[in-house]
């Protein structure tokens, strides 16, 4: 099917003079995948293990976001904003690269539970929290996990050399489904690392971490998206869109405000809660302070953190 699809929209492509030399490289690629037997790939027996690594997660995540966000932001959206809007090629490289390493990540966090286990300095603690039932783990994994990200996300904020890799993050200009998976690999690991690590020091199960996880793709596709729909007093139980919006806003008093991915309950904790009573007031202006600080393209603002160079003259737009 996807052979057949490559055939017929990249001809239709080239036929109606729409991106005629990305419609042939993708026609000549499906003749040659045809000619090197790609109809009849024949698979040995794959043996099993606890572990796996696909674009399968990738591909599905990214058809059924579109398929569910792009329509309800069609019509329910803040803001008038295409699909394609600018830098949207440059999210969906982000969007393959966060989900492979999340696989990564969860592979190693997988293959060193046992290990990282005998780390647990609570014993009493982990005993109460593993006689929990797995949804009351979840529960209390998300305001932990919750408690320890806000802190690191204030500290990427606050240390100059930790906002060089998440001002990657902040730099998006438009905000949608797709804008939150801009985030450089480093953050996404430290970050990844230091929530999970303190859930199963504390013993947490892996259904727990693992339902957690999907959470985190779940909210943060939500949290990013264009949708201009008044929750009430649901914005001040769950992270919701406009709440996140005001976190991206480029206005000086929303600097150092909302932290919380999951929870405005840890915000009010910290007392960096701030979101206007009226509903119908969201931020005019996202992206970073400074703009040229940031520059376009996934390769270049991965490299950016470790240059000397403080400003671009191709930044984000």
């Amino acid at each position: 099917m996807g052979l057949a699809a490559a055939f017929i929209l990249g001809t239709l492509a080239i036929v109606r003079d729409r991106n005629k030399r990305i419609a042939l490289v993708g026609v000549c690629s499906a003749t040659l995948a045809v000619l090197l037997g790609g109809t009849n790939v024949q698979f040995d027996a794959i043996g099993q293990t606890p572990y796996s690594l696909g674009l399968d997660w990738f591909v599905l995540s990214l058809f059924f976001s579109a398929l569910v966000f792009v329509p309800l932001e069609r019509y329910l959206g803040k803001r008038a904003l295409s699909p394609l809007r600018p830098g949207w090629r440059t999210d969906v490289a982000y969007f393959f690269m966060s989900h492979v390493l999340v696989q990564f990540i969860l592979i190693l966090v997988t293959a060193s539970t046992s290990t990282v286990a005998g780390l647990a300095a609570f014993p009493t603690l982990k005993q109460l929290i593993q006689s929990m039932p797995v949804w009351l783990q979840f529960l209390a994994a998300v305001f932990v996990a919750d408690m320890a990200q806000a802190l690191l996300h204030r500290a990427y904020h606050n240390v100059p050399w930790l906002w060089r890799f998440h001002a990657v993050h902040n730099s998006s200009r438009h905000m949608d489904w797709l804008a939150g998976s801009r985030i450089h690999f480093v953050e996404i690991v430290l970050t990844r690392s230091c929530v999970l690590l303190p859930l199963l020091v504390l013993g947490f199960s892996t259904p727990a971490v693992n339902a957690y996880v999907i959470l985190v793709g779940l909210q943060a596709v939500l949290a990013h998206a264009n949708l201009g729909m008044r929750f009430g007093w649901l914005e001040y139980l769950l992270v919701l869109p406009r709440y996140h919006h005001w976190h991206h806003a480029r206005q000086q008093d929303y600097v150092d405000v909302n932290y919380a991915i999951h929870l405005p309950l840890v915000d009010m904790l910290m007392g960096t809660f701030k979101l206007p009573r009226d509903q119908a007031h969201w931020p005019q202006e996202y992206g970073v302070m400074k703009l040229e600080t940031v520059p376009k393209g996934i390769l270049r603002q991965h490299v950016m953190p470790f240059r000397a160079r403080k400003t671009f003259d191709a930044f984000v737009d």
